[in-house]
């Protein structure tokens, strides 16, 4: 069967598959990695497949279509996002346009959140698939092949004769092994030098190691709509030899992005990875998202194993918001995770969210006082986003807080970020205007700013890299582009 797997045109260099889906102020462009990788398991199974990322090669749909040329689809796999959710479901109509007989599938965490009101959306959309897609779309494809009923498709919600059919829901995958490299779907479809992450050298590849977390924070999307509160990893060997691929397949790339939600959730595992990495000694830089729970030892080694840098989420200095968000969490074991990370020599981005319950002005203030005795590499301070399928989208809609259920309105004109609620304590232009105050106020201190000039001076590669996002912030602030509220 012919399949395309399409990353759908919206907005310039939009990212869909980040955590909060935008164009981003930094310049940051994530891999297609969950299309990726159900395009490899397609592919293993014998499909003749088209791998196209529009956001990220500058194509518009005639052009996607031009690409096509010679290959009509049996099968289109379109991903979505909450704020370009009305755009992807325009493309799969204009897909039906043009290939009358393709049968159009919606995934992502919006579908899977709000699977029949995406069904819904117009006539041309077929079937969305709800969670974990990667075998879901092989079924699929089957079932199409074989002109048999969809309804042994597990995880699938389609139409029949006006009706909507709703299937089991899909068991997640337990051997991630079993799944191919997406580094290896990245090679072979994509352009590796079209993709960037703000705080990594680039160019860089992101691969996942694990999918699920096993915390409770109220807002994060990924955990709660799509791959569950279960962390399950593929082994240390799996990962160790994807890092090998990397190195031999990608000529150039200075580092490694583990896009896990979670990557210290089995500390033991990580242990096993590192170890594994330095007897074979592979020299690749890396960079993950961790809980701030780890201590000086397993930071160490990670830091012997190439790990540069680590994403932290802190959301919060005042204990009583992080404690409302489910954080499970000390701001007390913050500080003490980024003295230890500083000394055992990893840097650290941080993340301070504002809006969440009991956030105020003050708390904010709290906040900032936090992130300043921190002091890391970097730090965000962004309104809170709410996305569909979360506590966090309930809790606001419940509260009367959320100004617009206009997925559309997610995002400003341009495509950044936008602020759409307004809480008891801060309306949304505060909550913009505050975290734009705070983002200049941590990164012109002048102890930060010695911080940088004396880390510049011992690694010029960081230097450069500090340079080219410092000239980035700076534009985007001079002009207001922080985000906005509705």
């Amino acid at each position: 069967m012919k399949i395309l797997f399409l990353n759908p045109p919206f907005q310039t260099r939009f990212s869909r598959t980040s955590r909060s889906p935008a164009v981003t102020k930094g310049g940051t462009l994530y891999y297609p990695i969950w299309l990726s990788y159900a395009a490899g398991v397609a592919e293993r199974e014998g499909h003749d497949i088209r791998l196209i990322d529009a956001p990220a090669q500058g194509l518009m749909l005639e052009d996607v279509f031009e690409r096509l040329s010679g290959f009509e689809p049996d099968l289109a796999v379109i991903d979505t996002s909450t704020p370009s959710i009305y755009s992807d479901a325009e493309t799969a109509r204009k897909i039906k346009e043009k290939y009358p007989f393709c049968f159009n599938v919606l995934v992502g965490t919006h579908p899977s959140a709000l699977p029949e009101d995406t069904l819904l959306l117009n006539d041309s959309i077929d079937a969305v698939a709800v969670g974990e897609y990667d075998y879901t779309i092989t079924d699929l494809a089957k079932s199409l092949e074989g002109a048999s009923a969809l309804g042994g498709v597990d995880g699938l919600m389609f139409k029949k004769s006006g009706a909507v059919i709703k299937n089991k829901s899909r068991a997640k995958i337990e051997n991630l092994d079993e799944l191919v490299f997406v580094s290896s779907v990245y090679k072979k479809h994509l352009n590796y030098k079209n993709y960037f992450f703000a705080a990594a050298n680039y160019p860089m590849v992101m691969i996942i190691t694990g999918r699920g977390c096993p915390f409770n924070c109220f807002f994060c999307v990924y955990p709660q709509v799509f791959h569950s509160r279960r962390y399950r990893g593929r082994s240390a060997e799996s990962v160790v030899e994807e890092f090998e691929y990397i190195r031999d397949n990608f000529p150039g790339v200075r580092e490694v992005g583990i896009e896990d939600d979670c990557f210290s959730a089995d500390r033991k595992r990580v242990k096993e990875i590192c170890s594994l990495l330095i007897e074979k000694k592979i020299k690749l830089k890396w960079y993950c998202n961790v809980r701030a729970d780890i201590d000086y030892e397993l930071l160490k080694l990670m830091r012997r194993a190439g790990c540069r840098l680590v994403t932290v989420g802190f959301e919060s200095g005042s204990q009583a918001v992080l404690d409302a968000m489910h954080k499970g969490m000390k701001a007390s074991q913050y500080l003490r995770f980024a003295r230890e990370a500083k000394r055992a020599g990893v840097l650290v981005h941080g993340c301070i969210m504002v809006g969440n319950p009991g956030d105020s002005k003050k708390t904010l203030e709290e906040s900032y006082e936090f992130a300043r005795k921190a002091n890391c590499d970097s730090m965000q301070f962004y309104p809170l986003y709410v996305y569909p399928g979360t506590e966090a989208y309930r809790w606001a809609k419940d509260k009367g807080y959320l100004k617009t259920e206009d997925f559309s309105r997610w995002l400003t004109p341009e495509g950044l970020h936008n602020c759409v609620l307004d809480t008891e304590g801060l309306s949304s232009g505060e909550m913009v205007s505050l975290c734009d105050y705070y983002l200049k106020k941590y990164h012109l201190r002048p102890r930060y700013l010695f911080m940088k000039l004396i880390q510049a001076f011992k690694d010029p590669g960081e230097g450069y890299r500090s340079f080219k996002s410092a000239k980035v912030f700076l534009t985007r602030l001079s002009r207001g582009q922080l985000g906005r509220g509705v």
